[in-house]
């Protein structure tokens, strides 16, 4: 656990300002326990941001607790900041949204380079399969970054079982959330009830499996979405109004860039990355490659793709 963090601290300079979100439960707990441990050594400043999501009647209690505890840690700052959970991308997504948001705030707030995540090498199995679940495409199934931007996840290569331990180890309470049990969300079912049942057929080690293959997807995915980046700089154009793609351009492209530089126009275009499938750039490439007449292409947000005169146009409900 204590090598996991500092492997992932290793590389900021001494007097870099690192948090820690933490839910109080057993996984960033422990991140919580071996980040206060580690930071000081390599010369940084650790802290603690708590995330009030305001969705179960104990939640103010509950991130009372934990900000306490990450004190007591020696964490400093630390902070619980309230969010409101709106409805737009069904309950996991807005609550996600939420946490991401107050989470950036924090760290401009206390001028913090890093922000890290406590998901597990469990979290990074269940994420490939729900992406293998939807159809997605590579990046999908390449999971969860170590490094995005300001966020960090050093505990992708540790089971969920060590931070439950580590927690016993340094006397921590954690908070067990009930959300984690109820089956209406799909990541619960996959946890409780795909992920043993596949062990059960094949083997154990499925989880470890399911990990290592994102990690060995992710560094494919990140050399195909650089060449995408730079056609998409070429053959796509944004107005006003709507996102512009020259399909002579397009067409002379590698399928595997090519659909890499239509999704990323539909992003441009409104669309939400949680929504957008395989299945739908599929659709899209097929007014390139395989063109008869189609009319358009409904795309999650009210997007609409249409092919007009050399061009693929998408916009929120763009007519031909």
């Amino acid at each position: 656990m204590r090598e996991a963090v500092r492997g992932g601290l290793a590389d900021l300079p001494q007097g870099t300002t690192v948090l820690v979100a933490c839910s109080g439960g057993a996984d960033s707990l422990a991140l919580a326990a071996a980040t206060a441990f580690e930071a000081p050594k390599l010369g940084l400043r650790a802290g603690a941001v708590i995330v009030d999501h305001g969705l179960q009647a104990d939640s103010a209690q509950v991130a009372h607790v934990a900000s306490e505890q990450c004190r007591s840690l020696g964490l400093d700052p630390v902070e619980v900041r309230a969010v409101e959970v709106g409805g737009e991308g069904g309950p996991e997504g807005a609550a996600r949204t939420a946490r991401y948001d107050a989470l950036r705030h924090a760290a401009d707030t206390f001028r913090a380079d890093v922000v890290l995540l406590a998901h597990t090498r469990d979290d990074q199995a269940e994420t490939v399969l729900l992406g293998l679940a939807r159809g997605s495409g590579a990046r999908s199934l390449a999971g969860m970054a170590p490094v995005a931007g300001l966020l960090r996840r050093p505990l992708l290569e540790v089971p969920r079982a060590a931070t439950a331990a580590a927690c016993i180890a340094s006397g921590l309470q954690p908070w067990h959330d009930p959300h984690n049990d109820d089956p209406q969300y799909r990541r619960v079912r996959v946890r409780h009830e795909v992920l043993p049942v596949i062990e059960e057929a094949l083997g154990p080690g499925v989880t470890e499996a399911l990990a290592r293959t994102a990690g060995l997807l992710r560094a494919d995915a990140d050399a195909l979405d650089a060449l995408a980046a730079d056609l998409a700089e070429t053959a796509v154009r944004r107005t006003e109004d709507e996102v512009v793609c020259d399909i002579a351009v397009l067409a002379a492209e590698p399928q595997a860039i090519r659909t890499r530089a239509l999704r990323q126009a539909a992003l441009e275009a409104g669309c939400q990355a949680t929504d957008l499938t395989a299945g739908h750039i599929a659709a899209v490439d097929a007014l390139i490659t395989d063109w008869h007449g189609q009319r358009w292409i409904d795309l999650p947000q009210g997007i609409r793709v249409v092919r007009r005169a050399g061009f693929i146009v998408l916009a929120p409900g763009v007519t031909p």
